[in-house]
């Protein structure tokens, strides 16, 4: 991956709707080369796909919560089954496992507080192996998800 690559990925991250057009223009190629790298970056992966973001309170799930959990038994059945579980769960929108405590990390979107307190006391807190279960409630968004940085790391 060069210089070029970079940014092409660096405007597709601002802007996954550019023409073909404008991205050549803004990296400095003619459309042509610009949209073989462009594939290219599509068919191995380093591009993975394009979405919409979304403003959660115009779709009715703007109450977020970032939700800790430890678990009580991490043998390998009881948590291949409860990250399968939490896959599953259109509530959670992103979902990590942590080295240490606490175990997981999930992001939780609904409607409002009364949906979470439901999904929380009826659907998660009842997961297989799950010890403790703590809620962190954003007051804001200081910097939303802006992409990945692009730079060359090996430069450094």
């Amino acid at each position: 991956m060069d210089a070029i690559d970079r940014r092409i990925l660096q405007e597709l991250q601002r802007d996954g709707r550019l023409s073909n057009t404008e991205l050549a223009d803004r990296v400095g190629l003619t459309p042509s080369p610009c949209l073989r790298r462009v594939r290219h970056l599509e068919r191995t992966g380093v591009i993975r796909g394009y979405r919409a973001l979304l403003d959660g309170d115009a779709i009715g799930c703007g109450f977020q919560a970032f939700v800790t959990v430890v678990m009580r038994y991490e043998d390998h059945d009881t948590v291949a089954e409860f990250e399968r579980r939490v896959a599953e769960m259109p509530e959670v929108v992103e979902a990590h496992r942590l080295f240490g405590d606490p175990d997981f990390l999930l992001r939780v979107a609904v409607a409002d507080v009364r949906a979470y307190e439901r999904f929380y006391s009826e659907t998660l807190s009842g997961l297989p192996g799950v010890a403790q279960a703590t809620s962190h409630l954003a007051m804001k968004a200081i910097k939303a998800d802006v992409g990945l940085p692009v730079t060359d790391h090996r430069a450094r």
